[in-house]
């Protein structure tokens, strides 16, 4: 297998120790990280034309080599745009490079704050979408199931299995992740049995989540594949939108995922977050405060008046001591249940969504999705109409299952 030529446009990772760990995470995707040459008069133009009165020569270097990748001077098959989360003028840069590569080339691209403790596991996903992207793309412009296919997300949280046939999917299973490798066989199982299906009738199988390498390996599957493609194409195929563009939100329970999708195939996309108290972690620490199940968060959050009740969830820790505060002071279970969603969706909006651009129809996706009250904060905050599939649940094994039908023999 060639190796993937991933075009790194950056400020500060040779210094910062960082540069290292990018590297190794190419490598363990099979991909090669190289700085693209140009010349100092590309340099000077490249400034002149973009319009950015910047200070820094590393990225007025950024800018000559995305302008020098969008117009064919140099080849590669990806960008990977890396800059220190704590400048602001970078963080300017680095956003305005990915929408001037997203919206002039078709080069796959993600953009990356690192910090000084950056490791080559956090870069690694990240690096796994890039590569998949640059090499599958005919897999991953795939709309439609075939034959009989089984597809597991391993998650942090919840471990979800799908058994999709002739583009239907007959059995689903949803259990909390503790045990790996048993709770993707205890899901598997549940969805078999309401699929009515044998093991042994299974012609693919793709995972992805966390536990894909460990669970891939056991189940011995056709596909194990990184959450940032095979959500995207679960997310198009359920709100049947395949073609054109759209917006995935994943808010998950350790971190978050947003994805812009155009015919199905991913263009730019983050992930992460600053602390726990912007992922679903929080909003199951809400619910058990309150008293309730998460599943009568979203219910309990359409009654409430977010806005009453000061929030901080930056911090996991400080946003629980503000919801402490918030009862304590006497505000209703209901105005608190919406501060959460509504603290919850500002943050991926300041966190992640300033990433990506933003383009009909926004598509919420995961278990959070299912929460009434977050799904109202975020399309009051984005100002849309956001859309929930149904199944939206299961969004990593349908993707899984659906692209897993590209290794059945013949199809």
């Amino acid at each position: 297998m060639s190796l993937v030529r991933i075009a790194q446009l950056s400020c500060g990772p040779e210094y910062s120790g960082v540069q290292k760990e990018i590297d190794e995470a190419a490598r363990s995707v099979e991909a090669e990280i190289f700085f693209p040459d140009i010349r100092l008069a590309d340099i000077r133009q490249g400034f002149d034309l973009f319009g950015l009165d910047v200070r820094s020569p590393d990225l007025k270097l950024a800018i000559a080599r995305a302008r020098a990748l969008v117009e064919g001077k140099i080849e590669a098959d990806a960008v990977f745009i890396a800059t220190c989360f704590r400048c602001a003028e970078a963080a300017i840069v680095r956003n305005e490079l990915r929408r001037y590569i997203h919206e002039n080339s078709r080069l796959p691209v993600v953009s990356y704050s690192f910090t000084e403790r950056t490791t080559a596991g956090t870069l690694l996903t990240r690096m796994e979408a890039l590569t998949t992207i640059a090499r599958r793309r005919a897999l991953l412009a795939r709309e439609v199931q075939e034959g009989l296919t089984l597809g597991v997300d391993s998650g942090s949280s919840t471990t979800k299995a799908v058994i999709m046939q002739d583009n239907q999917i007959i059995g689903t299973g949803w259990l909390p992740t503790t045990a790996v490798l048993k709770s993707a066989e205890d899901a598997v199982d549940l969805a078999l049995k309401e699929a009515g299906v044998g093991r042994e009738e299974i012609q693919a199988t793709g995972t992805t989540g966390y536990g894909r390498f460990l669970v891939g390996e056991k189940m011995h599957a056709d596909l194990i594949q990184e959450e940032l493609t095979v959500n995207s194409k679960g997310a198009v195929y359920l709100a049947d939108t395949q073609h054109g563009p759209s917006t995935v939100i994943d808010i998950g329970g350790m971190d978050n995922k947003a994805i812009s999708v155009q015919d199905g195939i991913p263009g730019t996309f983050t992930m992460g977050g600053i602390c726990a108290g912007a992922s679903g972690r929080f909003l199951e620490m809400t619910a058990k405060r309150l008293g309730v199940d998460i599943t009568e968060l979203g219910p309990l959050a359409m009654r409430g008046m977010g806005r009453e009740v000061p929030m901080n969830s930056y911090c996991i820790v400080f946003g629980t001591q503000s919801l402490v505060n918030a009862l304590a002071a006497g505000s209703s279970p209901e105005d608190v249940a919406a501060a959460a969603c509504h603290s919850v969706a500002e943050q991926v909006f300041e966190q992640q969504l300033q990433e990506v651009d933003i383009k009909e129809p926004v598509i919420m996706v995961g278990g959070t999705s299912l929460i009434q009250g977050l799904v109202k904060a975020m399309g009051d905050l984005l100002q849309v109409e956001v859309v929930v599939p149904h199944h939206s649940q299961y969004i990593g094994a349908v993707g899984s299952a659906l692209l897993a039908s590209g290794f059945i023999k013949g199809s």
